[in-house]
């Protein structure tokens, strides 16, 4: 746990030096939960979201976007049921005085029990070497599947428990685990309670006829309450999807960990709407789909799993996480849920709207059933960023820090350097970059050795560095190095958009 908490602390800092996140509000002492994307971090979330708006909308015929208002009627949040069931499970340290999500305690509770499992794996790999199986160790140990076991028991229980709402037993799970406050230790625990996360204004001239409002929690309502509005203008034919991206806000009591729990946040969400009794088949094609996704950009796939829910939310029939490795252990990166035709049917009861859909080709009216897939744009920021920092040892006994983003969402896609401020290799740059800026984000520097503008571009993600130098005004060559191999190539001028788009481009990443 230490070490995780060591490379969380590195990518916290880094993230500062390099201008991707700023605490909000900084020189007034912070704002808890809340941050800001600093210059190359509003880069690299604008690539993430693009990445995943041009899979999700161009890549499909049947699947279409929105941008829907954060100010919705009052009366949305109380059909989709946030008014009286978004709440959290709360409890407070009676010592330390601090508050905690009662949930989130079992959950690390079980979090230090995977850890366990996780030096069991790496002992075992260490002893059998190349002959090491890991399906088959943590499928057969018997420590292992005690470790393993002792977690599903835990985790069962709460879910029960939190789906009846049996906040007594929540806590006296907690007691039973003599689980103890992160910061003091103390036992000494209050009972647990639940707080709607919903942030309320006003919308009006004079405080005696304005109109109490929310904040959005979620986008999704945003599409269920314009279902009619784009099925008929886009003449769409079930199956048929809504896409969006948006800021969404939830009064997090206890936001912790960086970007990864925030009070304003972003998601990308898409609702697909479906006939009845489909929705087996297309919970499954979406849960394939969206791993695939993930996968593309070559995280690593021992850095993701699915985690099915053993707490079925109010809307839902099946629901599950796709699960990511941060830096402080597995944790919820996107959820695909099948939900059913509650929502269409609760804004229909609760507006007096008819919202069905008219199927041709069965002659019939029907309220559709929705799949819905939902990431945090932030979580995601926060999952890129954290695999990417690597700290490399090289073959001349230095080491060197180095983000490897995905060179489809590295913020800048390549430096120009000249090798000397004069005899007319800037301008030989400046040209370069006025020829590439047109495609790609480029960046121009002049400071210092080349050696340290490598180590800069290394650190900052840039996949590309190219190099004028004084033969450059002969050939018409430059040296390009790849950040990830550190390789350096002679290549003409004329050939750098195509070397640059052909790691960088969209189309040779997703499948």
């Amino acid at each position: 746990m230490a070490q995780q908490d060591d490379q969380f602390k590195k990518v916290i800092s880094h993230a500062k030096e390099y201008g991707y996140v700023f605490q909000s509000s900084e020189i007034y002492d912070g704002l808890s939960a809340v941050y800001d994307y600093g210059q190359n971090g509003v880069e690299l979330k604008k690539n993430i979201r693009d990445y995943w708006w041009k899979s999700m909308v161009q890549m499909h015929d049947n699947i279409v976007g929105l941008d829907a208002a954060i100010f919705m009627h009052p009366t949305t949040w109380k059909a989709s049921g946030h008014v009286d069931a978004f709440s959290d499970p709360l409890i407070d340290n009676k010592d330390s005085k601090k508050r905690y999500r009662a949930d989130v305690l079992v959950e690390d509770y079980c979090l230090k029990i995977e850890t366990k499992i996780e030096k069991e794996v790496k002992k075992a790999q260490k002893r059998f070497g190349d002959a090491f199986n890991k399906e088959e160790f943590v499928s057969t140990n018997p420590r292992v599947l005690g470790y393993q076991e002792k977690i599903d028991t835990i985790l069962s229980r709460l879910g029960k428990s939190l789906e009846k709402e049996d906040l007594a037993d929540v806590k006296l799970l907690i007691e039973e685990l003599e689980i103890g406050c992160p910061l003091s230790g103390s036992k000494n625990w209050t009972d647990v309670k639940q707080f709607n996360l919903m942030f309320g204004t006003k919308l009006g001239a004079s405080a005696e006829s304005a109109m109490d409002l929310y904040l959005r929690p979620e986008t999704a309502q945003g599409i269920f309450v314009n279902f009619l509005n784009v099925q008929k203008t886009g003449r769409m034919k079930i199956p048929f999807g809504i896409a969006q991206t948006g800021k969404a806000f939830r009064n997090e009591i206890v936001a912790r960990q960086f970007i990864f729990r925030m009070r304003e946040f972003e998601q990308m969400e898409m609702q697909f709407f479906i006939k009845p009794g489909t929705q087996g088949e297309w919970y499954k094609h979406w849960k394939e789909a969206r791993m695939k996704w993930h996968l593309s950009l070559g995280m690593g796939e021992d850095n993701y799993r699915f985690h099915d829910h053993e707490k079925l939310a109010h809307y839902a029939d099946a629901a599950a996480d796709i699960e990511f490795k941060f830096p402080f252990g597995f944790k919820e990166l996107e959820g695909i849920h099948s939900r059913t035709d509650f929502d269409l049917k609760a804004h229909e009861e609760h507006s007096g709207k008819k919202l069905q859909y008219f199927d041709h080709e069965d002659n019939a009216s029907y309220t559709p059933y929705v799949l819905e897939t939902s990431i945090g744009l932030d979580r995601m920021f926060l999952a890129v960023f954290s695999n990417s920092l690597v700290e490399e040892e090289l073959e001349n006994n230095t080491t060197r820090t180095v983000l490897k983003l995905p060179a489809v969402l590295a913020p800048i896609k390549a430096a120009v350097f000249p090798l000397v401020k004069k005899d007319g290799l800037p301008e030989v740059a400046k040209q370069i970059i006025d020829d590439l800026k047109y495609d790609f984000n480029v960046f121009y520097d002049e400071k210092d050795a080349v050696g340290k503008r490598y180590r800069r571009q290394d650190a900052n993600g840039t996949p590309f560095c190219i190099t004028v130098d004084h033969d450059t005004l002969e050939d018409k060559m430059v040296t390009i190095r790849h950040r990830d191999t550190m390789e350096q190539k002679r290549v003409l001028i004329t050939d750098l958009a195509a070397i640059i788009d052909k790691e960088v481009n969209f189309k040779h990443w997703i499948a």
